[in-house]
């Protein structure tokens, strides 16, 4: 059964998607308002996917039900994410792929997005696809497994160019897991650009605008 969704097109008969996964809580409104901040006219049209995570208790959060991608089980980065959630969640990320092929967007044409939570099942997907995404987004977020999950990453599967952001400030993912994330992914094959920002755990106006330029190198 296919996620729920909320969905914008910025035009008629779109010829590229980009599925955007939220934060731990979150749900897929939570980034759609960033779609006029970070479209550009000149762009090919583009859907915009916002899939909502199931609903999930969680651990670190005292069992709480929220939606998750999932479950957080400690604090410790090597391990915290549960690994049959990292699985289910991938699978459901696959599935809206596969959808968006059907509506006539191919792999190629898709770039896959996510926030935190969302950025860390974004970064697992990408290691496992054997059909390469147009790209990666992954903003303050860390790589499930870190080097030992990139290291250990699938012969027939393929690296894929990535936007990796981050807050120098980030109190929930420290910046330096975010720094290994993207080490890790370098040392895997993965075309990635690196950016930090003197902020938190959130978007600023400055990160983007600098995913605004990085994607329209990927339109070109």
């Amino acid at each position: 059964m296919l996620l729920q969704t909320v969905e914008q097109e910025t035009g008629a008969n779109p010829q590229w998607t980009v599925v955007w996964l939220h934060g731990l809580g979150a749900d897929g409104h939570d980034f759609a308002p960033i779609v006029p901040e970070l479209v550009r006219p000149h762009w090919p049209a583009l859907r915009f996917v916002f899939p909502h995570a199931p609903v999930r208790p969680v651990t670190i959060n005292g069992g709480t039900p929220m939606r998750a991608w999932y479950d957080i089980v400690g604090m410790d980065f090597a391990t915290r994410a549960e690994a049959a959630g990292v699985e289910e969640s991938i699978a459901q990320v696959e599935a809206l792929i596969a959808r968006e092929a059907e509506r006539g967007i191919p792999a190629s044409r898709l770039l896959l997005a996510g926030f935190s939570q969302g950025g860390a099942i974004t970064l697992a997907a990408g290691l496992r696809r054997r059909e390469p995404l147009a790209g990666l987004i992954a903003l303050s977020t860390y790589l499930p497994g870190g080097a030992t999950a990139a290291a250990a990453r699938e012969v027939n599967s393929v690296a894929q160019p990535v936007f990796f952001a981050h807050g120098q400030d980030d109190p929930v993912i420290p910046v330096q897991h975010g720094v290994a994330s993207a080490r890790a992914l370098e040392q895997a094959g993965f075309e990635v650009e690196w950016h930090h920002y003197p902020m938190a755990h959130q978007v600023c106006a400055q990160e983007i605008a600098d995913l605004g330029d990085w994607l329209e190198r990927r339109f070109r």
